[in-house]
């Protein structure tokens, strides 16, 4: 009888244990649901706010083309003006609670007839009233970032202009700046507490380039000045250019240089000039002279920002020297494309689309910079206006 109780007793006490083993399981495992519950309805409200793309008047097309590529359409905005020309903003459809990207590039458009401050004024008045719209996140998509030449004070009482618009741009209520090649990296440093992103055109030109099928060795990466070294080198390593030269000017004013010399060897070699902005276009036309001067078999420009006020389209294409100038659609360029046959436009929508993508989704940036990653097929090439074409 003894041995029969201790028998009962100790099988008692491992059912105990089992049954302790098994609350402990159970708990264990209803934590667990606890938690990938949190982290499913986490991803949900991330999700459950929309990406909406809004658009002014300064390339309504370009803002259409990275909505097209996001497989959304632009979000309906009235943007026009008074009879006494001020302003007249209003968001058609609700964007309370959303990722909302303003895709607006701060330039001049011939088309709708702004000028480059009535773009910054409607950059701002969009970017505040999304702000009392009651928007999740705003970020500014600004492909060309206007002033951007003013960064520094180069003499007395002149403005640092590139700082007073980062400054009104944090103060409207901006969340996140995107931007593509900044006339100087510095400037980001301007936009106080606020992230930006500084994508590159540079693989666009490379991939350009690739479909020329130019010998690496034949090719001569050409900075136009000191600022544009680094742009060079990036270029060169997507190519595994050859060379890269450096043009030494003397300047007197903005816009006229007074002497250019080459810092290395372009003879017999394919020069390709790399910058992010050309104007009226003196300086380019004249490093493209130099550069046939000392020997260079061919000369073609990568430019980032192709402003092209006049005279600038009448003096490429006069220009012997110059074979092709390439430009991005951060800037309207129907206008140009019609009066210069050398001029080539490539689309970096893809790129500020993958971009706002990523943002939107809180996935990493990095592959957008780094310069071994080139896709296989990026941009659209046009060489004429459609219209022309017929």
């Amino acid at each position: 009888l003894k041995l029969q109780f201790l028998y009962f007793i100790d099988v008692g006490k491992k059912k105990k244990k089992k049954c302790q083993i098994k609350k402990r399981l159970e708990r264990y495992i209803k934590k667990k649901k606890k938690l990938k519950q949190k982290q499913t309805n986490k991803q949900k409200k991330v999700r459950s706010s929309g990406l909406k793309v809004i658009s002014g008047n300064s390339n309504p097309e370009f803002a259409a083309l990275v909505a097209e590529h996001l497989g959304t359409t632009v979000t309906k905005a009235t943007v026009g003006k008074f009879a006494n020309g001020e302003i007249n903003i209003s968001i058609d459809d609700p964007v309370r609670g959303d990722d909302v990207f303003v895709v607006h590039p701060t330039c001049s458009n011939q088309a709708t007839g702004l000028n480059v401050n009535e773009a910054v004024m409607e950059l701002l008045l969009l970017i505040h009233t999304i702000k009392l719209s009651s928007a999740k996140r705003i970020s500014a998509v600004i492909p060309h970032f206007a002033y951007a030449r003013q960064d520094r004070k180069s003499e007395a009482r002149v403005p640092i202009s590139a700082s007073a618009v980062a400054q009104l741009l944090v103060n409207v209520g901006v969340d996140r700046i995107v931007t593509v090649d900044l006339h100087c990296g510095q400037i980001q440093g301007f936009f106080k507490n606020t992230p930006v992103n500084n994508l590159m055109a540079s693989r666009e030109f490379a991939h350009y380039l690739q479909s020329k099928e130019i010998k690496p060795e034949m090719l001569a990466i050409v900075a136009p000045d000191a600022g544009a070294v680094d742009r060079a080198r990036r270029l060169a390593d997507k190519l595994n250019a050859e060379k890269v030269v450096t043009i030494l000017k003397r300047r007197v004013q903005a816009g006229k240089v007074d002497s250019m010399h080459i810092a290395g060897d372009v003879s017999g070699m394919v020069a390709v000039i790399v910058d992010d902005m050309t104007d009226t276009s003196g300086t380019l036309v004249k490093a493209a002279e130099v550069l046939k001067q000392n020997g260079a078999s061919k000369v073609f420009a990568m430019i980032t920002h192709g402003v092209l006020t006049d005279p600038a389209c009448s003096r490429i294409e006069a220009s012997d020297a110059l074979t092709e100038v390439v430009v991005t659609d951060t800037m309207p360029q129907a206008h140009n494309l019609s009066r210069c046959s050398k001029l080539v436009v490539l689309s970096v929508a893809p790129l500020i689309a993958e971009a706002m993508r990523r943002i939107h989704t809180e996935q990493s940036m990095d592959n957008l910079y780094s310069t071994s990653f080139l896709p296989a097929k990026r941009g659209v090439v046009q060489t004429e206006p459609e219209e022309q074409k017929e």
